[in-house]
């Protein structure tokens, strides 16, 4: 009985902020974005129609990170509506995976068709570079559970959703030429997921790539695992601000994670624009 009021619990507060953020904007989105650490600059490439602070909204949580601003953002970009949460929640500020995945469940009832996640990473590739642009075609989880876990929302998706194409092929491809014209590089690679907030020690590093890694951060995973379980197409990318290969690991701060994905952010959001029109 516990588990099935939990179950009715979640879905009736899925639906409730669903009705508010409704009632505050007439924008029906097609698309949503989920913007990483230092990665908020596609915002000002959207023709804003509605902003809706996340403390506004019922059941919805707030952001603690200082570099993550509190906000949807509903407007048009590519000629596509779109609803964009300028900052993202994670499992190490406290929150369950659960309402780290909140507003995947929100976004999806609000109509969207596709998610566009980005985020910084550190990687773990011998080719890379910092400031290397990945677009992601899998994942590793290393978080210590999965936001599934517990009764399943029969009316959001099945209770064991397949996860042999996390990330849409198409849209992989398609980023890939659109990088090409454009003349940036991009590499396509795994990333793996793990709970933060201390960066990786050298045999940590070591570890993500031996299971097959290029890169790790601490985001993204949950929020593509409820995007499929409610069959959404997935796209992300993941912006390189420090490396974790055996003779270039150095101390790094939050503030020179913020500093590189600011300076490449300006691509990652050509590369999204792009192909957001394209779709």
């Amino acid at each position: 009985m516990h588990l099935i009021n939990l179950s009715a619990l979640m879905l009736s507060q899925i639906k409730e902020s669903t009705a508010y953020i409704q009632s505050r904007t007439k924008v029906q989105p097609s698309i949503g974005i989920i913007l990483g650490t230092g990665l908020g600059g596609l915002v000002k490439e959207i023709e804003i129609i509605d902003e809706i602070n996340y403390e506004d909204i019922p059941n919805f949580p707030v952001s603690t990170v200082e570099s993550h601003s509190g906000k949807l953002i509903f407007g048009r970009i590519g000629g596509k509506n779109v609803v964009a949460m300028q900052g993202r929640f994670h499992f190490y500020e406290g929150y369950t995976l659960q309402q780290v995945t909140f507003p995947v469940r929100v976004m999806k009832l609000l109509g969207i068709e596709r998610l566009f996640v980005s985020n910084a990473s550190g990687g773990v590739n011998p080719d890379f570079e910092v400031g290397e642009i990945m677009i992601m075609n899998d994942h590793i989880n290393l978080f210590p559970g999965n936001p599934l876990i517990g009764k399943n929302i029969d009316e959001l998706g099945p209770r064991f959703p397949d996860m042999s194409d996390p990330y849409d092929q198409e849209m992989i491809d398609k980023a890939a030429a659109i990088a090409k014209e454009l003349g940036i590089r991009v590499s396509i690679g795994c990333y793996a997921g793990l709970t933060g907030p201390t960066l990786e020690t050298p045999s940590e590093y070591k570890y993500v790539r031996t299971i097959g890694a290029d890169a790790v951060g601490m985001s993204t995973v949950p929020e593509v695992i409820v995007a499929r379980h409610m069959s959404i197409p997935c796209f992300a990318i993941s912006i390189i601000t420090d490396l974790g290969v055996p003779g270039k690991i150095k101390k790094v701060s939050v503030q020179d994670v913020i500093e590189v994905a600011s300076r490449q952010e300006p691509k990652m959001t050509q590369i999204m624009k792009e192909l957001i029109s394209s779709i």
